[in-house]
């Protein structure tokens, strides 16, 4: 795949990833697709392909981030915030085990 493709690539997957983790927050969703746009444009003319590649790094970082660490909390009262993490976060982490394992 050619660098152009990959950089569409991940232009299209920060748009996809920013939709799943602002969804029904139209401001948070507007701001984010803006900050992508203007990123994506402002080195537009890049030319160098190993500051391309260290371009694509970066917004790897950022999808990953905001795929794996963002959780969208909703004002329900004036000092409650309900956290609604999407089912992609909700994995088991390490089982707690109130018993330690004996070393033999």
């Amino acid at each position: 795949m050619g660098q152009a493709a990959k950089v569409l690539q991940l232009f299209k997957t920060l748009h996809r990833t920013r939709q799943q983790v602002f969804k029904n927050d139209a401001r948070a969703l507007e701001a984010a697709r803006i900050k992508i746009n203007e990123e994506f444009k402002s080195h537009k003319s890049e030319a160098s392909p190993k500051k391309i590649e260290e371009l694509m790094k970066i917004g790897s970082d950022v999808e990953l981030l905001l795929r794996t660490s963002v959780i969208q909390g909703i004002h329900t009262d004036h000092n409650t915030l309900q956290l609604v993490p999407r089912k992609d976060l909700l994995v088991e982490n390490v089982p707690y085990c109130d018993v330690p394992t004996q070393k033999q």
